[in-house]
């Protein structure tokens, strides 16, 4: 089986609605697993090395987030390779992403894969996130192993609207414990955590969403 057949299967195995496709999804995920590829023989973006389980452990993990997130503003914080960034833009392009990442190297990848596959939906931001300042609402903080949650709601808390009882923050985790879920604490707490399913990967994957009281 072809990588771009096995994208167009985890895709139906996802079980998402990925109507709002102007461009076919398979085509693009594949372009991006090839930069990554690419990339990866001189910069170092992921341990993966293999097409087929970059396509599970990285992209089909990060979609699998989507029916849990708040569009139409994503945050993703520490993105290094465009995670979970670039796949949710790719399913989204009705959705405006911003992608931090403060290593320069990993940015400069970013910003290739903005114009190589044209996504005008994304922003690159190549600083540290606890330097960023907005002036735009923004619905959810997304984050793939940035950190620990009670460092990343602290870093990330300039960023959320006072007055938005909609905002989230989302960690992906492969398991939280007991001691960093405590980290939580008022004015914010844990609304859920949500064990996701994904495609082909025989593996513990959670959402951790926070919000504020």
């Amino acid at each position: 089986m072809s990588l771009l057949q096995q994208i167009t299967q985890s895709l139906r195995a996802l079980d998402y609605d990925f109507a709002a496709q102007e461009k076919p999804l398979p085509g693009l995920i594949e372009r991006y697993l090839l930069l990554i590829e690419k990339w990866n023989k001189i910069h170092n973006l992921t341990a993966i090395r293999n097409l087929q389980d970059m396509l599970y452990q990285h992209v089909m993990d990060s979609l699998a987030v989507l029916p849990h997130i708040n569009g139409p503003k994503i945050i993703d914080v520490g993105s290094g390779a465009g995670l979970p960034g670039i796949p949710i833009a790719l399913a989204r392009p009705d959705w405006q992403v911003l992608l931090v990442e403060s290593n320069q190297k990993k940015a400069s990848f970013l910003q290739q894969v903005k114009i190589e596959l044209a996504l005008q939906n994304v922003e690159v931001m190549g600083q540290r996130v606890e330097d960023i300042c907005l002036d735009k609402k923004v619905d959810t903080i997304v984050t793939r192993a940035f950190s620990e949650l009670g460092e990343f709601v602290d870093l990330t808390r300039q960023l959320a609207a006072e007055d938005d009882v909609n905002f989230r923050w989302v960690a992906m985790k492969a398991n939280c414990s007991d001691t960093e879920l405590k980290q939580i604490h008022t004015p914010f707490c844990i609304e859920k955590s949500v064990s996701l399913v994904v495609p082909r990967l025989n593996a513990a994957r959670q959402l951790i969403i926070v919000k504020k009281q």
